[in-house]
């Protein structure tokens, strides 16, 4: 049986518009969205299967030869819908900077060293429980042009995707207690019931001795504890 559409309540995601971060004037549409119909082919293709996921997608530490710098750290949760059933078989992808601060990628001209054994990025799909699992290095905070002395918290980027492509949520992960949470305006644009889903538990139960700390994160997709995604309709990122 088929559910009917629920809004998240007003207060889960961030304004269009939030004065204190300076570019999102420039990041949103300002014209009304103009809805395109999905066909058949969006809905359908292109499909990622279990077969096109690498044994090493979800271990950031293992895919070069050497060990990256800084402290490795498990990243798990639960992929839930709004009634909080699992839901499996999804992919789950993941993109961050390394232990400095620093992504790998031409547009970052932060002058903190790229790690060579390190690229940032991963993906996994859910299993039957809906449960995802990441092993990689805890990302350093990094400077941006936002305001004065502005400094990004240590964070990582989460995309999950539906049944197809053109079904995608993408949102950010934080650290329990950084010290940067009072200044960075992406963190504070989101409303304060919902901010704290945004924040992951650490998880003493899952470190794995002399090797790994472990945090824990749901995603949500709907209800009062939906994460806070960027959606066409409220958000936006950096």
């Amino acid at each position: 049986m088929s559910r009917a559409f629920r809004r998240d309540p007003a207060d889960t995601h961030p304004p269009l518009d939030s004065p204190a971060y300076a570019s999102t004037a420039l990041r949103h549409p300002d014209h009304p969205l103009v809805l395109l119909p999905q066909r058949l082919t969006e809905l359908t293709g292109p499909v990622l299967g279990e077969g096109r996921i690498g044994t090493k997608d979800n271990d950031l530490t293992a895919q070069h030869r050497g060990e990256p710098i800084g402290q490795r750290i498990i990243v798990h949760g639960r992929l839930l819908d709004g009634d909080g059933k699992s839901i499996p078989n999804s992919l789950v992808e993941i993109w961050q900077a390394n232990a400095g601060g620093r992504y790998r990628h031409d547009r970052d001209r932060w002058d903190s060293a790229l790690d060579p054994n390190f690229d940032g990025a991963g993906r996994t799909l859910t299993d039957s429980e809906g449960r995802y699992e990441f092993t990689t290095i805890k990302p350093g905070a990094y400077p941006w042009r936002n305001h004065h002395n502005a400094w990004r918290p240590a964070h990582i980027h989460f995309s999950v995707f539906g049944l197809a492509f053109t079904q995608r949520l993408v949102t950010q992960m934080y650290f329990p207690d950084d010290p940067m949470f009072f200044q960075d305006p992406i963190f504070q644009a989101v409303p304060e019931p919902a901010r704290k889903l945004l924040i992951s538990r650490f998880d003493y139960e899952r470190t794995e001795p002399a090797r790994a700390l472990a945090f824990e994160f749901d995603l949500v997709l709907r209800g009062r504890e939906a994460t806070p995604f960027e959606t066409d309709e409220d958000d936006h990122d950096d």
